[in-house]
């Protein structure tokens, strides 16, 4: 059984080394050939692209721009309209609200530091409940570490993620498809929705004026 296992092990790690993307323009570049010529979201190999991606600051520093008031969305590709990666930037203490995402696949990378993810299911108010807030139910909380990847897309639930760990600089790599700019967002206590509008701080590395 232990000569078993060790075989085990080396084919993994033989796989894993076969399978590593070792830099974020060659993950770009599989990303890319992954949405060609189709019209749905393989979401297994899109993870498992998002999973392959071993972080190297020096591939995405430039991207990475943070401001001591809120977290930041750093537009790192547009997709050709079928994705677009963003690079969201989390000081100590940031974190965002509770939302859905209109529809879209979200795939989530950690780069660097840690985030706190927190799932909740989305509020079910029938028209004889208009006015009866209450607060939403949390389905799950998962702490993401360097290099973990998270997918959910609107029929697994809202949530939201933040910096609330030690780490005084987070950094993760989003994918989103299709693209949007605006989603729902939803008051943790009540239950009430509301848009909100997206926005970057960068593009490709510069500050959007």
């Amino acid at each position: 059984m232990t000569q078993l296992l060790t075989k085990i092990n080396r084919v993994e790690h033989y796989l894993l080394r076969l399978t590593r993307i070792d830099t974020l323009s060659e993950l770009i570049h599989r990303v890319y050939a992954a949405f060609e010529g189709r019209s749905s979201v393989d979401v297994a190999h899109v993870k498992f692209l998002m999973e392959s991606y071993v972080s190297n600051a020096d591939d995405w520093k430039r991207y990475a721009q943070f401001d001591e008031n809120r977290y930041t969305r750093n537009l790192v590709d547009e997709g050709d309209g079928k994705f677009n990666l963003i690079l969201l930037c989390w000081s100590q203490g940031q974190a965002s609200s509770i939302h859905d995402h209109a529809q879209a696949h979200c795939f989530m990378k950690m780069l660097q530091g840690c985030l706190t993810e927190v799932r909740y299911q989305e509020p079910n108010h029938t028209s004889d409940e208009i006015g009866q807030d209450r607060p939403l139910s949390e389905i799950s909380r998962t702490e993401l570490a360097e290099n973990d990847v998270c997918y959910i897309n609107d029929s697994m639930g809202l949530h939201k993620v933040g910096n609330s760990g030690p780490h005084p600089a987070a950094v993760s790599l989003h994918l989103y498809s299709p693209p949007f700019n605006i989603c729902s967002s939803f008051d943790a206590q009540t239950g009430v929705k509301s848009r909100a509008r997206l926005t970057y701080w960068s593009k490709f590395g510069h500050k959007v004026v």
